[in-house]
């Protein structure tokens, strides 16, 4: 087996076994970074002493006979929205450039907990906005199943250092789907956790009501083990619930028979690109030969799912990105007053996809024009999370494509928004009414791209959408195939 990779549970036993250190195994890791990362740009920062001093740490737990922690040696990579003490969080903004966070995020916390070993930050769109990590302040990050194709965004440095085996999992962040769409377009297996499920605290905030960090990894038993890591009530986060979290990998038996899955209508209409459609009912007929029952069903506002997620989006950045105006933190450009100061700092600080967003916010929010857009949003987004319950309570999961295309090219969509938006269309839904789901590889294209299956939940029921990814993942050998990357640069 190909070290760079092997499962994350592969390892794990490997390392339990002592027929590998974590020295061992984070030094192949970044030697591979090394190696490859100069054309894919998966990493904004590498952190390589450090990782080093974090896997002998875990060696030396390891020694001590009695350490089981989940993740002990095991090196992951973290999106640069999600803060870790001591090391630069740029969100991918020249407005953070030079910050280096005092403290860690739960999640972090939890990692290090663990034993994981954190190999740096992966690049990302400019505070999470962006759907192809295109509009990183600092350079695009590049798909390692074709190097002239974009991974996905916001969280495409994490899917494509994990498809390039240049980390064992990562964690992303997903408002609208930048975990699951990146996952998708890589070949990776992605998830995103109910709303409340995993704490906020240390995540940049881009959009407060629907913000929601998850894992990326190559197997769902892999994303099933971070997950479970991650998850759980945090008092320092006041949207986080105090609810159990389940032992996920317990419920990866590979049984679904008489599980309800249901199919939503409206997610294979125009604009799918026929090979995706073709893989998904594909996924489909695998799942009912599994023993799975299939329901048509019927998600009726999920057209709308894009303007409200573009109306309540940016308003909610608008308010929170407010906060880098020059004086306090984060780049401050100097003006011969307050409001030159405000002008030249968030004028030179952001680029111009969070600026389209931040007047798209302000607009929807300013006086005379909240209850004709952002108030009406916020009913259509109840309506739209109706649809969902409906649904879900004649089902236990349902399914569809992650996202409409493959990955497109470099440079393709970058000057055409609505285009670009259009690449999150069927993840949009589901982030707002707050539930969880998993995209999980089912197939490629003409082109070999990876096509995504969508599989969705109800809240706080992970456990049901990875067992049921995890039985089509078995049935498959899908997550088998690896980008023709050569390690040499």
């Amino acid at each position: 087996m190909d070290l760079a990779y092997a499962p994350l549970a592969r390892v794990q036993t490997l390392l339990r076994r002592r027929e590998l250190s974590a020295v061992e195994l984070t030094q192949a890791v970044l030697d591979r970074i090394l190696a490859l990362d100069n054309e894919i740009k998966a990493y904004l920062t590498v952190a390589p002493e450090w990782a080093l001093e974090q896997a002998e740490e875990a060696d030396r737990r390891r020694a001590s006979g009695n350490d089981s922690s989940p993740l002990l040696g095991i090196p992951l990579a973290i999106k640069d929205l999600i803060c870790v003490e001591g090391v630069p969080n740029t969100c991918g903004s020249r407005m953070l450039e030079n910050y280096i966070p005092p403290f860690s995020a739960t999640v972090i916390e939890k990692l290090r907990a663990a034993g994981a070993v954190i190999l740096g930050k992966t690049n990302t769109d400019e505070f999470a906005m962006g759907s192809s990590t295109e509009n990183s302040a600092f350079f695009a990050t590049r798909n390692p199943w074709d190097l002239n194709r974009v991974p996905g965004g916001s969280s495409g440095g994490s899917a494509a250092a994990v498809a390039a085996g240049m980390a064992f999992g990562a964690l992303g962040s997903d408002t609208g789907g930048s975990v699951r769409q990146p996952a998708a377009m890589c070949g990776v297996v992605g998830v995103k956790p109910s709303y409340g499920r995993v704490s906020r605290w240390g995540l940049v905030a881009f959009a407060s009501s629907l913000d929601q960090i998850g894992p990326l990894a190559r197997t769902v038993t892999d994303a099933a083990i971070l997950l479970g890591v991650i998850a759980g009530h945090d008092p320092r986060d006041s949207t986080s619930v105090d609810t159990p979290v389940p032992d996920y990998p317990s419920f990866l038996t590979g049984e679904v028979r008489g599980l309800r899955v249901g199919v939503p209508q409206e997610y294979f209409g125009e604009g799918i690109q026929p090979e995706v459609e073709a893989a998904v009912r594909e996924a489909i007929g695998t799942l009912a030969g599994l023993g799975a029952e299939i329901v048509e069903v019927s998600l009726p506002h999920t057209d709308a799912a894009l303007p409200v997620y573009y109306l309540i989006a940016p308003s909610e950045a608008s308010a929170n990105l407010a906060r880098y105006e020059g004086l306090r933190y984060g780049l401050s450009l100097e003006g011969p007053d307050l409001w030159q100061t405000y002008r030249r700092t968030r004028g030179q600080g952001f680029g111009a996809e969070v600026k389209r967003r931040i007047m798209l916010g302000t607009y929807a929010l300013s006086a005379g024009y909240y209850d004709a857009y952002y108030l009406k949003a916020g009913k259509v987004r109840t309506l739209i999370r109706r649809d969902f319950d409906q649904a879900l309570a004649r089902c236990d999961v349902l399914v569809a494509p992650t996202t409409p295309t493959t990955a497109f090219r470099l440079g393709e969509k970058v000057d055409d928004p609505l285009q670009m938006y259009l690449a999150d269309l069927f993840t949009l839904a589901l982030s707002l009414a707050g539930l969880c789901g998993v995209s999980v590889p089912c197939g490629f294209d003409q082109n070999g791209l990876p096509i995504g299956l969508q599989i969705m939940g109800r809240a706080f029921d992970e456990a049901t959408v990875l067992r049921m990814a995890h039985a089509y993942e078995q049935a498959t050998e899908w997550h088998l195939q690896h980008p023709p990357l050569r390690a040499n640069g």
